[in-house]
């Protein structure tokens, strides 16, 4: 199995007037309709990120957006464990060890953050937005066919 490469555009939204950093696309669905809304906020929250920096409000969005991505990657992250588990995906306690840890990193940059540690705001971005897009490319992936096959939609 080969690793496949992603790579990422930024747009200029003409709604927004906003750069977005990811943008959702059918490259990103796994054809589960609450898993795609989970993960089109997940990217808005990046993207919302993205946006203050842009502003010179890194620093002040920084906090929101930590605890907001704290709070939502377990809802998120416990949805698709709950479907994993109700259909008896192989692939369960792998996936779960990779959500386990994507929400300690979180919560260490989260930590970080309170405790007045320095955090580069760009790379706190980049590090969210390549493990959420890689996440989805080659983890999710694995469980949407299995779950559509089992008449999730």
């Amino acid at each position: 199995m080969g690793l496949q490469l992603i790579t990422h555009t930024i747009t200029f939204d003409q709604e927004d007037k906003q750069m977005a950093l990811v943008d959702w696309n059918d490259n990103l669905s796994v054809n589960i309709k609450e898993v795609d809304s989970e993960h089109k906020k997940l990217i808005g929250m990046i993207n919302e990120l993205h946006s203050a920096m842009g502003s010179g409000k890194g620093k002040d969005a920084m906090g929101k957006i930590l605890g907001g991505l704290v709070e939502y990657t377990e809802t998120h992250f416990s949805y698709e464990e709950n479907l994993m588990q109700k259909h008896n995906y192989p692939g369960y306690l792998s996936h779960k060890g990779l959500h386990d840890a994507l929400t300690r990193q979180v919560r260490d940059l989260q930590s970080k953050f309170r405790e007045g540690k320095a955090l580069v705001t760009v790379e706190v971005m980049n590090f969210l937005k390549d493990w959420l897009t890689n996440h989805i490319q080659n983890a999710d992936k694995k469980y949407g066919p299995f779950l559509t096959g089992k008449g999730v939609v």
